[in-house]
């Protein structure tokens, strides 16, 4: 339990010391203020005394100074050490808004200055201050009204944690001294509780911002089953895709071709409310134009020749669930207008048909055009453009996600081992180097089938270089001429075989120089040659 400061000291503070207190009748203004000063002061302590809760003794204690002081105003502000932000902690006169949206740095305005400084300031007339900010719009200003402002520390140990401060209207402006003094041990008195408001606030904060980066860090690390990648290209995809899949919003994804749209509808629609109900696929390229009507919205018997029975379309089979449009592009104008009604009214009419049916259907399009040339070529129709482009998902081209191949690679190998009962264990460096280095025009796809070939051509459970395909290999699809000398070229060749068998021997030099049939002495000499002292499988 906080302890008042003793009556006595008090006292002293109050009094100078050549006055004397009677019990005789006190017909003096000086003395009778003084009496007053000392009965809050002791009030304050008792009340200080009640609670260890600064909210629950700090309003009376500003309600007591109030009465005894009539302030215009009064604010008692806080540091935040986490934040480095002076706010508002309670106030006289002042709304819970006012409040909330009144902040100070420590130096801005005659409380920041005070904070900073420890030491208190003292305004006579608040028209002739330039530091007086008046943040919380109180006007505080006006008329030829003199207008005084004091603002005192709270000073906890050797540390300002906060400050008071009050404006006033003085008739005298002697009086400004004692009450400057009496709010100085004011502040003296609650500087113990303030300082264990502070450390409450401190704690919220910290655990405030631990809270928000843990929530963001929760969405950055959002990564869905069907999809690899660690890039910050991909971790926003899968944010995108985490954002968008609980929701009902038509999604349009965009991307060149082999970089995985199919998996990302896949991934909205099975992190999504509709993940148990059907998720119809439709390749809009792969369908003939005279067949792709009644693919999407059904016939009816007799529509047209060899229509021998009426047949549901793709957006009937997909009722309550998901459709995916793949290449949305390549429709005709006639497919975009129903396609458009669809989208408008969620209902279709079969071919043949006369009746209107109701489809309760998410729809999901994907595409590696620009829509946006093909709309002023006017192939493609700029409504229906703006109602599939409800939440776009760009999906990046692996040569702008590099540091994702590995990974990739990794998936693959595990893939094509299961499927053709292989044991590929690892990729050379000179593989990795050609890999890196590719600008990979088809994207995941183009990977993916190299590393298949690779796969069944390896004999010794490595995929080496001569194992990818030739345009790989080829200096004008890698971008990666070959300008080096005959002595380059051998001293490249014999840099891999040398960092190829110290993988191998696990860095044992004796075994290495065994298996190239050079001397250990040669060996040495080449790693030093070419830099290899500090590599990993050195170290081992």
């Amino acid at each position: 339990m906080h302890k008042a400061p003793p009556i006595n000291s008090l006292i002293l503070k109050l009094f100078p010391q050549n006055h004397i207190i009677t019990t005789m009748p006190i017909k003096s203004t000086h003395y009778r203020q003084k009496i007053e000063e000392l009965t809050l002061l002791f009030e304050i302590s008792q009340t200080l005394d009640e609670s260890r809760d600064l909210h629950e003794i700090i309003s009376p204690i500003l309600d007591k100074l109030n009465d005894r002081l009539s302030m215009k105003h009064g604010t008692l502000v806080l540091l935040n050490r986490e934040t480095n932000e002076i706010s508002i902690e309670t106030s006289v006169h002042l709304t819970e808004t006012q409040q909330r949206k009144t902040t100070y740095k420590p130096g801005e305005g005659i409380t920041g200055k005070v904070i900073q400084s420890g030491s208190p300031i003292v305004v006579k007339d608040l028209k002739e201050s330039n530091d007086f900010l008046d943040k919380t719009k109180q006007r505080r200003i006006q008329g030829n009204n003199r207008v005084s402002f004091i603002c005192v520390p709270v000073i906890h140990g050797h540390e300002t944690i906060g400050a008071f401060s009050m404006d006033k209207i003085y008739e005298n402006l002697e009086d400004i001294d004692e009450d400057l003094k009496l709010l100085s041990i004011m502040c003296s008195m609650i500087a113990k509780h303030l300082h264990n408001r502070q450390k409450i606030v401190e704690k919220n904060q910290r655990l405030l911002d631990e809270n928000k980066r843990l929530h963001k860090q929760l969405q950055a690390s959002y990564k869905p089953d069907n999809m690899i990648g660690s890039s910050q290209a991909m971790q926003d995809v899968f944010t995108l895709i985490n954002q968008v899949s609980k929701s009902e919003a038509t999604v349009l994804i965009r991307g060149e071709s082999g970089t995985g749209k199919e998996l990302v509808a896949h991934a909205i629609h099975y992190n999504s409310l509709r993940a148990s109900k059907p998720f119809i696929k439709v390749n809009c390229a792969a369908l003939p134009e005279n067949l792709i009507e009644s693919e999407l919205f059904g016939h009816e018997k007799g529509a047209f020749t060899g229509a021998l029975n009426s047949r549901k379309g793709r957006f009937e089979l997909a009722d309550g669930g998901t459709i995916f449009l793949d290449e949305i592009g390549e429709l005709s104008p006639m497919i975009q207008v129903k396609l458009l009604r669809v989208l408008q009214e969620r209902e279709i009419e079969r071919v043949g048909g006369s009746n209107l049916i109701k489809v309760d259907v998410r729809i999901i399009t994907a595409t590696n055009r620009n829509l946006e040339e093909e709309i002023e070529k006017g192939s493609f129709r700029e409504d229906l453009f703006y109602r599939l482009n409800v939440f776009p998902i760009i999906i990046p081209p692996i040569r702008e996600r590099k540091t994702d191949i590995i990974s990739l690679c990794d998936h693959f190998i595990e893939k094509y081992n299961k499927k053709n009962n292989k044991n590929v264990k690892r990729i050379s460096s000179g593989a990795i180097e050609l890999f890196t280095s590719y600008h990979w025009p088809g994207n995941v796809r183009e990977l993916e089938n190299s590393i298949e070939r690779a796969v069944l051509l390896s004999s010794d459970d490595v995929i080496h270089a001569y194992h990818l395909p030739p345009s790989l290999q080829s200096a004008e699809s890698s971008g990666t001429q070959n300008t080096s000398t005959l002595q380059e070229a051998v001293e490249a060749l014999e840099k891999e075989m040398l960092i190829e068998t110290l993988k191998n021997t696990k860095g044992n030099r004796a075994a290495a120089a065994r298996s190239l049939g050079i001397t250990e002495r040669q060996i040495g000499t080449r790693v030093v040659k070419y830099g290899l002292q500090n590599s990993h499988f050195l170290n081992k």
